[in-house]
């Protein structure tokens, strides 16, 4: 049998999807259910949209449950040591310098599941993300993207 992938996240990130998987358990179920129970009160269920509609939203809920369960059970919690900021891991804070531009820019390395680019939280296994781990202040790294070849300076690691 194959080895399932780990999944790497923050504390938060775990809470975030138990408190997730608990909605859908607890709330999206009986929702779902009911919507089930109405359509086919309303009679022949061969062309009955509503209950169609509600079929699929609880296999999607369902799938979604299955996807959660799977996460946490392969989740490793990304567990930084205090003042462990030599090199970029999962869980560092890193600001990085736009050497073509002069910005500076900073993001927190998170695990695929976590990751958010709108609240500053980017993905392990981004394009940014991979070439920057195990990197340490001062490194200069060039990450090869869609729109061309940009390099970075890392600033600081907290």
């Amino acid at each position: 049998m194959k080895k399932e992938k780990e999944v790497p996240l923050t504390l938060a990130g775990l809470k975030k999807l138990e408190d997730e998987l608990e909605v859908l358990k607890s709330v999206r179920r009986r929702e779902i259910a009911q919507r089930i129970k109405q359509a086919i009160e309303f009679g022949d269920i061969s062309e009955n949209s509503e209950y169609e509609d509600a079929k699929n939203e609880q296999a999607f809920v369902e799938g979604r449950i299955l996807t959660l369960e799977k996460m946490l059970r392969n989740a490793r919690i990304i567990d930084r040591e205090a003042g462990a900021t030599e090199v970029v891991d999962l869980g560092s804070t890193v600001t990085l310098r736009d050497l073509e531009k002069g910005n500076e820019f900073q993001y927190t390395i998170v695990g695929s599941a976590e990751a958010d680019p709108g609240a500053k939280k980017i993905s392990n296994e981004s394009p940014v993300g991979r070439a920057i781990l195990g990197k340490q202040k001062g490194s200069v790294v060039e990450i090869t993207v869609p729109a061309g070849l940009f390099k970075y300076q890392i600033v600081e690691i907290s």
